[in-house]
């Protein structure tokens, strides 16, 4: 997603002009940083019940590997997954930015993790040629879960991850991806956009994953919640909402800040900085200290029919262009 839900010709169109002048020397107080804070949760109480051995997910999303957010800044946020010695890597989306011509570079950061690393796809994946993105992931050592799950097998135990491909461009299906779901296995859930947790959670999957919002980017005075709220539309904009009680019918979401951008590098408070999470399954909530407690969601908005629509054509009208233009889709 582009700062405050940019259209994304627009986040391009400027993306690009930001990085003409930053190669001029024009615009120093863009230049991205290389912190990146790492915050830690809990699991789920369902987690703790079955679960005997502690699992470590280390969450990563909205790399945007591109012009914007610089490889020292990638490369920074794979040494620190790294050093912490994950189970398990999941990425929710948005591998890149605006184009393919940075996919070597993506393939580079995906294969430098020493853990497994599960991921679903963004918006601006489709935007930029989805099936390029996923071969790039796939050679890179990552799986792609689009609508489906999977059950791993890590440090002796056994963990579901559910995958929705990307509903802001319409490419998710969790009836396919959750059809045949096990409800005995402690469940994870991966997806690009926070609101469709809502439906993992009816299957079973007590915790989900997501990105998209960047936390706003600027969260100084709630600027955020105005922006991609009220604006946008969206419940969760960054962090941890929903329950993690074992009795509740629902279940919990955390959005990641990301680590990229589309458009704009810079992060203004501390809740928009660039952001690793670890979740700690198994271990029961409330039995360390936790970044933040749980939130409550903003009323939100669906997109409307029209909105979806127009979406949809966007991403057929950007493949027919690099058809034509005779570029791998």
């Amino acid at each position: 997603m582009g700062l405050f839900g940019m259209s994304e010709s627009s986040q391009a169109a400027l993306a690009t002009r930001l990085a003409r002048s930053r190669a001029r020397g024009r615009s120093t107080w863009l230049e991205p940083s290389t912190k990146i804070e790492l915050r830690r949760f809990a699991g789920t109480r369902r987690h703790a019940e079955r679960l005997s051995t502690p699992l470590r997910i280390a969450h990563l999303t909205d790399l945007h590997v591109g012009r914007v957010t610089p490889m020292r800044v990638q490369m920074t946020a794979v040494e620190m997954v790294n050093e912490r010695r994950p189970d398990l890597v999941c990425i929710t989306g948005d591998f890149v930015c605006h184009s393919q011509a940075f996919l070597d570079q993506l393939g580079h950061v995906i294969a430098s993790i020493e853990a497994p690393v599960l991921g679903v796809l963004g918006n601006h994946d489709h935007w930029s040629g989805a099936n390029a993105v996923r071969r790039v992931l796939r050679r890179a050592g990552a799986e792609v879960l689009d609508n489906v799950h999977t059950v791993l097998e890590l440090r002796n135990e056994r963990l579901q991850v559910v995958g929705l491909d990307d509903a802001y461009t319409g490419h998710a299906d969790w009836r396919a991806a959750t059809r045949g779901m096990r409800r005995d296995l402690p469940t994870l859930g991966l997806s690009h956009i926070a609101e469709e947790s809502e439906h993992l959670w009816r299957a079973g999957a007590s915790l989900v994953l997501s990105g998209h919002t960047h936390a706003g980017q600027v969260t100084l005075a709630r600027l955020n919640e105005l922006a991609i709220g009220r604006l946008v539309g969206h419940k969760y904009i960054h962090g941890l909402y929903g329950s993690r009680d074992a009795e509740d019918a629902a279940g919990s979401v955390y959005v990641g800040a990301g680590i990229g951008a589309a458009v704009f590098p810079l992060r203004i408070g501390k809740r928009a900085r660039r952001e690793i999470t670890l979740f700690d399954l198994g271990m029961e909530p409330g039995s360390f200290s936790e970044h933040h407690e749980v939130q409550t969601p903003l009323k939100g908005r669906p997109p409307s029919p029209r909105t979806k629509e127009k979406r949809a054509r966007a991403v057929a009208r950007k493949r027919a262009r690099r058809i034509a233009q005779g570029h791998d889709d």
